[in-house]
């Protein structure tokens, strides 16, 4: 089994790069539907949001608001990291146990948006950062989005910046470029992928 990081600042395409890769073959564990999964209504997730944050954050059916959550928690770092301290660990334990169940040959690539910020390099055989111009997120956050350029920069903020994530990256997919050529560099790097995962190449110290 191959296991890899998967990571990009928000609005850089990393959810098409991992659609791209399934395609190709990969299994994915998406972080991001993890982390809906585990606030679902009637989850223990959600009472601890609830909680922490007041039923404010509740929507009219009893799901969480991840809108209203949102606007809170990326507008103040220590909010944000109460929500992390909440999520993260039942992530974690989800992803682990979605990664146990893949084929022992298989190339696992796990979704993860915070990967730089939480430090979770070291978990991955290798990690792949999607990479974009903080002015082509910027614009796919407002233009195909719809949030305004304030919460998309607030947003944007929240996270690593463009050169913490590239320090971590054993690969780079840049993204600034039309659909077809990511096709094309997505299936170079899936090709990379295999012949690692055949070969039984990692980064050393990377996770069993």
């Amino acid at each position: 089994m191959l296991k890899v990081g998967l990571t990009g600042g928000i609005g850089a395409g990393k959810s098409e790069v991992s659609r791209l890769l399934v395609k190709c073959g990969a299994v994915l564990i998406d972080a991001d539907r993890i982390a809906r999964e585990v606030v679902a209504p009637g989850t223990p997730g959600l009472a601890a949001v609830v909680e922490a944050f007041g039923e404010e954050v509740l929507a009219e059916d009893d799901g969480l608001d991840r809108s209203r959550l949102g606007s809170i928690v990326f507008a103040d770092p220590e909010k944000l990291a109460v929500l992390n301290s909440i999520v993260h660990p039942l992530v974690g334990a989800r992803s682990r146990e979605l990664e146990a169940a893949a084929a022992g040959d298989a190339v696992v690539v796990h979704d993860v948006p915070l990967l730089a910020e939480n430090g979770l390099a070291p978990l991955y055989d290798l990690v792949i950062v999607v990479d974009a111009d903080p002015e082509t997120q910027l614009d796919r956050l407002v233009r195909l989005r719809g949030m305004t350029e304030e919460d998309a920069r607030a947003r944007m903020a929240a996270q690593a910046t463009r050169e913490k994530r590239l320090q971590i990256a054993d690969i780079v997919i840049d993204n600034d470029v039309p659909l077809p050529e990511l096709q094309r560099r997505v299936k170079d790097v899936w090709a990379e992928l295999v012949r690692r995962a055949r070969e039984g190449e990692g980064r050393p110290g990377s996770g069993d």
